[in-house]
């Protein structure tokens, strides 16, 4: 064969590989997007909106796989393994605030290794709701969101795996140090809770007090 002729062949498959990146790349743009819209909205208690984004990426997660399934070397980059992680995090977060039964990987249709990294994120996302239900006023859902962060960091925590495979090392350094802050957060909130009732019995007291001299 000429050497042409070898160059031409080569140029074909670079040609649609080039193709399918560019493509590829689209889809996983809009993959993150849809799953950063579906956050938000749950966020906002706008579940029905979530639901909806949540789909529309699933639908896209799906595409990008059958499109990229004869290019293992596309299908394993780091855009890919961005939008999967994306769209696995809002899925878990969906199903924390809705049933509480989380889909697995084959459920999601994505590699084991993007959908434990998705994990990972998942615990920054708890946090999020977590400081929310604080701002809310509402201490109880705070620390059932904490209990749950931490089952989910307990897991976590038992896998270990080289870099070179999964690098969720990084995933539980970030998770502890996100533990440790939202414990500190909680306990500040429940110590503030304990003042401000004291408070106000202190000053109900006061008032009781009060009310009786008047009343001599």
């Amino acid at each position: 064969m000429r050497i042409e002729e070898v160059i031409r062949k080569v140029k074909e498959v670079l040609d649609e590989k080039d193709s399918l990146r560019e493509e590829a790349l689209q889809i996983t743009r809009e993959i993150v997007r849809l799953s950063g819209d579906s956050i938000k909205a749950m966020h906002r208690g706008e579940l029905k909106t979530a639901e909806e984004r949540l789909r529309r990426a699933g639908e896209l997660v799906s595409l990008l796989r059958e499109k990229l399934g004869n290019h293992p070397d596309l299908y394993y980059t780091g855009h890919v393994q961005t939008a999967n992680q994306e769209f696995t995090e809002a899925t878990l977060l969906y199903h924390y605030l809705t049933d509480k039964n989380f889909p697995g990987y084959e459920d999601l249709g994505v590699p084991p290794q993007d959908y434990i990294l998705g994990v990972g994120d998942f615990i920054g996302e708890l946090r999020r709701y977590f400081l929310i239900s604080l701002m809310e006023g509402d201490i109880e859902r705070a620390e059932e969101t904490y209990r749950f962060m931490e089952e989910v960091y307990e897991e976590l925590m038992t896998l270990e795996y080289p870099k070179g495979l999964v690098n969720v090392r990084q995933k539980q350094d970030q998770a502890r140090y996100i533990l440790e802050r939202t414990l500190e957060d909680l306990t500040r909130a429940k110590l503030n809770m304990k003042l401000e009732r004291k408070l106000e019995e202190a000053i109900n007291v006061g008032e009781s007090g009060k009310s009786s001299r008047e009343a001599e």
